[in-house]
């Protein structure tokens, strides 16, 4: 897997100047929904890591937020995020990433990950046989075992019933931790599990694309990852991440 994770590193950072040259300009809105936004630039995005990706390994398939599945029936699926946190970027809040990761098609099991912030320059990396890096150093979850120890970002979703639950999560945890964040990517919210940052990460209704990256991240850096099918929206699934340590699900 070490020869997809260069590619990987090359399209997020590409993704990530293009984004990072237009955080604060007049973007273009290609729909305007009630918990969400999506912009050309999305679509710009992913374009270039698709374009990038395919070169290289013209057989792979790609499976992106934007535009479905495109590529070959070859071994290996990409799964991307071309800017996760979308809302954040379009009010000009600097808290954002591009997320990739590679899976392989049999098992679907993931492979390789890669998120990039580009407004803090931060690259976390993960592949088969290559420990979780962040901008090269190694990382891993943090050691705190005490809920009352602990920063929990909890995610609120696209629809009012996977709100509804989420209220509900935060009141729950909020009582018992340290801190509660809200941070609007649930891939950089995985990726600071990962690195120790944060303790648990909690969402009702989230994709694949959204923590396929920091999955693999999570678990390489000592935490763990429990996804369920989401009730609010097929297709979706509800996340609990954590270091691993804490009885997160106590509180759930």
């Amino acid at each position: 897997m070490k020869e997809l994770l260069p590619a990987a590193i090359n399209a997020a950072k590409a993704a990530g100047q293009l984004i990072r040259e237009n955080f604060g300009t007049e973007l273009n809105v290609n729909e305007m929904l009630k918990y969400d936004i999506k912009l050309e630039l999305d679509v710009r995005s992913q374009e270039l890591i698709t374009g990038m990706i395919l070169k290289e390994f013209p057989d792979h398939a790609i499976l992106g937020e934007e535009g479905g599945n495109t590529g070959g029936d070859g071994p290996i699926e990409w799964i991307i995020d071309p800017i996760d946190g979308t809302v954040n970027f379009f009010f000009s809040i600097p808290h954002f990433c591009v997320s990739i990761a590679a899976r392989e098609r049999s098992t679907q099991r993931i492979v390789m990950g890669v998120i990039y912030d580009p407004m803090q320059d931060e690259l976390w990396t993960v592949a088969d046989d290559v420990p979780p890096t962040l901008n090269g150093k190694p990382i891993k979850c943090s050691d705190r075992t005490e809920m009352n120890q602990c920063v929990v970002t909890v995610g609120f979703s696209k629809s009012k019933e996977s709100l509804d639950a989420g209220f509900e999560r935060y009141k729950n945890i909020s009582y018992n931790v340290r801190k509660t964040r809200m941070l609007g990517s649930a891939a950089l919210a995985m990726a600071y599990i990962a690195c120790g940052r944060l303790d648990a990460y909690v969402e009702e209704q989230i994709s694949i694309w959204d923590i396929a990256a920091g999955l693999m991240l999570v678990e390489a850096g000592g935490g763990k990852v429990d996804l369920k099918p989401g009730t609010a929206k097929a297709g979706t699934m509800f996340i609990c991440a954590s270091n691993g340590k804490i009885p997160i699900n106590d509180y759930l």
